[in-house]
């Protein structure tokens, strides 16, 4: 098979874009096995995925010195999505410095008795950061919708709500990248064994995941309402085929270093204060 260029995966990958205000989007014609930045060769793909990591990483030192701009990376996904492999794999050769990561739970007490989007812009980037979060404020249309703790009309209000807080964000210098890493029900259930038969493996694995596989249609109804309502021209979703742990790595990665290039980045101008100084 032929290897295809950045512009031919990038043209590929355009249907999985979700339109502004997901005019024709239906989560259930985007194929969790689908591979449309894929060369064809595995090995080949990962060798990718490292190179795009390092230039990520190169980027990155050019957007901490910038400071113009705030990147925010949404990764957002059942469980076994692969949200933590993505994180390891795409930014494993960026420097901590000026990168941070956010893994949301359930909230606590005290993030309860404020708003829901309280506890998440204490943890939103600040100039020149790369933040990541492992899920998200989506969650507060997913998980409460499912088991039905809120109505229709509340559940389109923190729609609206939740487009103008990225409204704010983006307004603000933010860049905001979310992704829906998209696995089938198929590739779940053998991921989920995989954590029960591997001792190793077991800290990542809950009896309540059984419970949430249970009411997997839904949360894919959930998710499909959710990508309509919240694809927005100031911070669009993009559906990431996951089904392929490599696949889900080289979409990501590609997308991120494409975004940090269109930015234009740029360290500071000279400090005419240090022509001709001379260290003694």
């Amino acid at each position: 098979m032929a290897k295809k260029t950045d512009a031919q995966a990038s043209h590929d990958a355009a249907r999985w874009q979700v339109p502004i205000g997901g005019k024709g989007f239906d989560l259930k014609d985007c194929d969790p096995a689908a591979k449309p930045y894929s060369s064809g060769d595995k090995t080949a793909d990962k060798t990718r995925v490292t190179d795009l990591a390092r230039e990520i990483d190169a980027l990155q030192d050019v957007f901490w010195a910038d400071k113009r701009f705030k990147l925010l990376v949404l990764l957002q996904g059942t469980d076994t999505a692969g949200k933590d492999g993505t994180i390891r794999a795409v930014f494993k050769e960026t420097s901590p410095l000026g990168v941070r990561v956010v893994g949301w739970k359930a909230p606590s007490e005290l993030e309860r008795s404020h708003d829901y989007l309280w506890r998440i812009h204490q943890q939103v980037p600040a100039a020149g950061e790369f933040m990541i979060h492992n899920r998200s404020h989506y969650e507060d249309v997913l998980v409460p919708v499912v088991n039905g703790w809120i109505d229709r009309k509340t559940t389109e209000q923190r729609y609206r709500q939740i487009n103008d807080f990225e409204r704010l964000l983006t307004e603000t210098g933010t860049v905001v990248m979310k992704f829906m890493l998209h696995i089938s029900f198929d590739e779940q259930r053998r991921r989920l064994q995989e954590r029960i038969d591997d001792p190793a493996k077991h800290w990542k694995f809950s009896l309540g995941d059984l419970d949430a596989r249970k009411q997997w249609p839904l949360y894919q109804q959930a998710y499909d309402h959710l990508l309509r309502a919240t694809s927005t021209e100031w911070a669009p979703w993009t559906v990431v085929p996951a089904d392929s742990k490599t696949h889900r790595n080289l979409m990501i990665a590609t997308l991120v270093r494409d975004k940090l290039k269109s930015l234009k980045l740029r360290y500071p101008p000279d400090n005419p204060e240090l022509k001709g100084l001379r260290v003694q």
